[in-house]
C-alpha cells in the first residue's frame, strides 16, 4: 500500500478533456480517477466544434473520449487529435467497443481502450500513458539535443581545419616582421615590419581561440560506468523495436573513471542507434562496461601508446556488418551510408574518444555484425587532502537535516558523503519527485541542496512543489557557470542561493554554512 500511495503522489496534476455525451457516464469516469488519487482538471465536450476549440484553449495532457455520439464519435475524435498533438495519449471508453473494433482503434494510434462495464483499469491505464508520453518527450529532446550537438561538431571541425590553415600561413609573417625590423636605417621598412609581425601575432591569436572551439571546452568528472549505462538505457526506451534484443551489461559496478559524463553518452547512444538500423529484421543489440588493461603492443603506431588500466565500453550488433570499402572511409567527414544521414556521427564519437585520451576499435563482419570498444584511461581521483579544510570549525554541521536533489548518480554519491563527513544529516534523492516523497515522510528539512540540471522533474517544477509543501528555508542551487541569471529556476519565488559548478569541498561546505545562517535570520 505505500508502495502505491507514492506513485499517486508522483502524478502530477494533469488536464483531461473528456468526450462524451452522458454527464452520468462522464462522472463516473471521473469518480475512478478521484478513487485512484490522481488530481486533474477537466473538460467535458461532445461535439467536433467543441473538441477542436478545447483542444486549443484547454491543452490537454490526455484524452478520454466515447466510442460513438449523435453527430461525433471516438474515431473522429482521434484523427482531429492525431493531425493537432499527436503525442497526446487517447484512450477510448466505452461500452460497444468489441475485442476486433478495440484492436482496429490501437492499430490507428489510441493508447488503450477501458470498457464502461469494468473501469477499474482505468486509473492504471492513465498513470502509464502518462508515464510513455513523458518518456516520448524525453527521447525526442534528447535525439534534438544529438541532432544539434552533431551540426555543432560540423562547424567545430570547419573551424578546426581553417585555424591550422591559417596558423601556417600566419607563422610566416611573424618571421618577415622581424626581418623587417632589422632594417632600422630605414624607418619606412622598420615601420611595415612591426606592422607585419603585430598583425601576425594577433592572428595566431585569434588561431588558437579558434582552435579551442573546436576542441570545445570539457568539464572533467567521475564518470560511473553503471550511471552512465542506465542513463543510456533510459534514452533507448521506446528506441528498441521489438524483434531486437538489448543486453547491457557492467561487470564491475564501482568501476569509473574521469571524463564527460554527457559527451560519453552522446557517443554510445550514436554507437546504439547506428547499431538498431543495422538489424532491420532483428537481432541483439549488447552494451558491455568493463575493465580492461593495455599494453604498449596494443597501440598503433599514430597512437601515443599509455599502457595501463582502462574502461572498455562495448557496443555491437548482430547486423549485416560492414565491408572493407565501408570501414576505410567510416570516419571521413560526411561520408554515409544512410539516407539523410549527416556523416558526422562517427567521427564525432571518435573526437570525444580521443578528447578523453582513448582510443576507438571496430570490428566488424559482413554478414555477421559490428563491434565497437572504446578505451577510456581509468584515473584514479585525486583526493582532496583534509587539510585545505581541516581546522576551520566554522565549516563543521551541527546535525542539520540537508535534502540533496541530484540526478547524476556518482555526483550525488560524492556530495553526500562529503556532507555527510562535515556532520549534516544528508538525505539524497536523485529526483524532485523522491525528494517529494521523503518530506511527506519525514517532515521538512533545515536546507535544500539541488543542481539545476534536472531534466525529469524538473529544478523548477522541484521548487515549486517545495513550496507547496511548507519549505520557507534557503535552497543553495548547483549551476554552471555558464547558466543566465534570469534562468528559469531563478524566476521561482524562493531564497533561492547560487553555487557554480565545478565545486570544490570548502566551496560547498562555506556556501552551505552561509544558506542556513541567512535561513536562520
Amino acid at each position: 500500500m505505500p508502495d502505491k500511495a507514492n506513485h499517486q503522489r508522483s502524478l502530477p496534476r494533469i488536464r483531461v478533456l473528456q468526450v462524451e455525451d452522458s454527464p452520468l457516464d462522464a462522472e463516473l469516469v471521473l469518480t475512478e480517477l478521484q478513487a485512484d488519487g490522481i488530481d486533474y482538471d477537466v473538460r467535458l465536450v461532445d461535439d467536433e466544434p467543441a473538441f477542436l476549440g478545447t483542444l486549443q484553449d484547454f491543452d490537454p495532457h490526455i484524452v478520454l473520449s466515447d466510442l460513438s455520439m449523435p453527430g461525433f464519435s471516438g474515431q473522429r475524435a482521434l484523427e482531429l487529435l492525431l493531425a493537432h498533438s499527436p503525442d497526446t495519449p487517447f484512450i477510448y471508453v466505452s461500452a460497444t467497443l468489441g475485442e476486433e473494433a478495440a484492436i482496429a482503434a490501437l492499430r490507428e494510434g489510441a493508447t488503450d481502450y477501458i470498457l464502461k462495464q469494468n473501469p477499474a483499469r482505468l486509473a492504471s491505464a492513465v498513470r502509464r500513458a502518462m508515464r510513455e508520453a513523458e518518456e516520448q518527450r524525453a527521447r525526442a529532446r534528447a535525439e534534438a539535443e544529438l541532432i544539434r550537438v552533431q551540426r555543432f561538431e560540423s562547424l567545430a571541425m570547419l573551424a578546426g581545419g581553417l585555424s591550422h590553415d591559417l596558423r601556417n600561413l600566419l607563422q610566416p609573417l611573424l618571421l618577415a616582421g622581424d626581418s623587417l625590423l632589422d632594417y632600422q636605417d630605414d624607418p619606412r621598412l622598420a615601420r611595415l615590419g612591426a606592422l607585419v609581425r603585430d598583425c601576425g601575432r594577433r592572428g595566431l591569436e585569434m588561431v588558437q581561440s579558434m582552435l579551442s572551439f573546436a576542441r570545445g571546452a570539457r568539464r572533467a568528472e567521475q564518470v560511473r560506468a553503471q550511471a552512465l549505462v542506465d542513463a543510456l538505457s533510459l534514452l533507448l526506451q521506446g528506441s528498441v523495436p521489438r524483434a531486437i534484443r538489448l543486453d547491457i551489461e557492467v561487470d564491475d559496478g564501482e568501476l569509473s573513471f574521469e571524463g564527460n559524463h554527457t559527451e560519453l553518452q552522446q557517443c554510445l547512444l550514436n554507437l546504439c542507434l547506428n547499431a538498431i538500423q543495422a538489424m532491420p529484421s532483428g537481432g541483439v543489440l549488447r552494451v558491455v562496461a568493463s575493465k580492461a588493461r593495455l599494453e604498449q603492443s596494443f597501440f598503433l603506431e599514430q597512437e601515443e601508446a599509455q599502457p595501463g588500466d582502462y574502461a572498455r565500453l562495448t557496443v555491437s550488433d548482430t547486423g549485416h556488418g560492414m565491408p572493407e570499402e565501408v570501414r576505410k572511409r567510416l570516419f571521413e567527414p560526411f561520408f554515409t551510408t544512410k539516407e539523410g544521414g549527416t556523416g558526422l556521427g562517427l567521427l564525432s564519437c571518435r573526437r570525444i574518444v580521443y578528447s578523453h585520451s582513448g582510443v576507438m576499435r571496430l570490428d566488424s563482419i559482413p554478414g555477421e555484425g559490428s563491434c565497437f570498444d572504446l578505451y577510456i584511461p581509468v584515473v584514479r581521483p585525486v583526493a582532496e587532502t583534509p587539510d585545505m579544510v581541516e581546522g576551520d570549525t566554522t565549516l563543521h554541521g551541527n546535525a542539520e537535516h540537508v535534502l540533496l536533489v541530484v540526478e547524476e548518480a556518482g555526483q550525488l554519491t560524492l556530495l553526500t558523503d562529503t556532507l555527510d563527513t562535515w556532520g549534516y544529516e544528508v538525505h539524497a534523492s536523485q529526483s524532485g519527485t523522491a525528494a517529494l516523497q521523503w518530506i511527506e515522510a519525514c517532515g521538512l528539512p533545515d536546507l535544500v541542496v539541488m543542481d539545476a540540471d534536472m531534466s525529469l522533474f524538473t529544478s523548477e517544477r522541484t521548487l515549486a512543489a517545495l513550496s507547496d509543501s511548507g519549505y520557507r528555508k534557503g535552497v543553495l542551487v548547483l549551476c554552471r557557470v555558464d547558466d543566465p541569471a534570469d534562468a528559469p529556476i531563478f524566476q521561482v519565488p524562493g531564497r533561492l542561493h547560487r553555487l557554480n559548478k565545478p565545486v570544490s569541498t570548502k566551496e560547498l561546505l562555506q556556501a552551505v554554512r552561509d544558506t542556513l545562517r541567512r535561513s536562520d535570520r
